[in-house]
């Protein structure tokens, strides 16, 4: 297997309020990446990665916010646990040092003997994910390649005891919406394009949990509804982009983005273009 890298993280590590202090790039591991650093205050919505993560907090307690309702209160020592193939929403509330590890889900698949699924967790304490993250943070500090041996016994470990304490059985993958219900769940996001649309809606919508809702649209569509949310956002505003003279920040607030700039971002990512640029090219 190839090298995890930054390319397997949900982005998080990327970003100007991380300072870096030393990670298992280049290292050659393939069942996990992990990172030490120090982390400023900020609150900023990263997209789903193929990787669970697993934090540790070496300072605290912080206040960590997950989405718009969950607070937390973490002390030094606690886990956030966030599973793979799920968007992220997080503000932190203070100044922090942690430990970042990322693991594939084909990892905790091999520890759980099949497939298992992690939800979202805060956890206080728990002194043996505790320890095994020290101890592949203690490796980073002093690396040698006759540890390599040791750092895949400390991932399937981890592996192994997030599958047995926060692990919960999963659906088959084949599970997807049927058409009825992804043509209802398409139907009130082009009537609420302009508006927020928490996935609770959209999952009651199917009749299903958040969770459930999740998997079984990504099975769907192959992408997470979230990234096809806003690919409706986006075709919807190329069409009023062609076809009115709408003031670009008009057209930006009609289809669900906060502002102009916003809606600037999001074209130049997904098709290379900005807003001016593609009314110039479409009259």
């Amino acid at each position: 297997m190839p090298e995890l890298s930054l390319a397997d993280t949900n982005g998080i590590l990327r970003q100007p309020w991380i300072h870096p202090a030393r990670s298992s790039a280049g290292l050659g591991w393939d069942r996990l990446y992990v990172s030490t650093q120090a982390e400023a205050p900020y609150r900023a919505s990263f997209d789903a990665a193929g990787t669970h993560l697993v934090i540790l907090h070496l300072d605290g307690p912080v206040t960590v916010r997950r989405g718009r309702h969950q607070v937390a209160h973490i002390p030094a020592g606690g886990l956030f646990l966030h599973p793979a193939g799920r968007d992220l929403t997080v503000e932190l509330g203070g100044k922090l040092r942690t430990v970042h590890a990322y693991l594939p889900d084909s990892v905790l698949r091999d520890a759980a003997g099949g497939p298992v699924g992690l939800g979202e967790e805060v956890v206080v304490a728990d002194p043996l994910a505790e320890q095994v993250m020290l101890g592949l943070d203690g490796v980073l500090r002093q690396w040698t390649p006759t540890a390599r041996t040791y750092v895949d016994h400390l991932a399937g470990l981890l592996a192994a005891h997030l599958a047995h304490r926060y692990g919960t059985a999963v659906e088959p993958e084949s599970a997807a919406l049927s058409r009825t219900q992804l043509a209802a769940v398409r139907e009130l996001m082009e009537q609420r394009l302009a508006e927020p649309l928490p996935l609770a809606e959209l999952a009651a919508v199917a009749a299903l949990s958040v969770s459930q809702f999740t998997r079984r649209f990504k099975a769907a569509t192959g992408e997470t509804p979230h990234r096809y949310l806003m690919r409706l956002r986006v075709e919807h505003a190329c069409r009023l982009l062609r076809g009115s003279t709408l003031p670009i920040p008009e057209v930006a607030v009609r289809c669900g983005f906060s502002h102009q700039e916003h809606l600037t971002r999001v074209m130049r990512g997904r098709l290379g273009t900005t807003p001016a640029a593609y009314r110039r090219d479409h009259p």
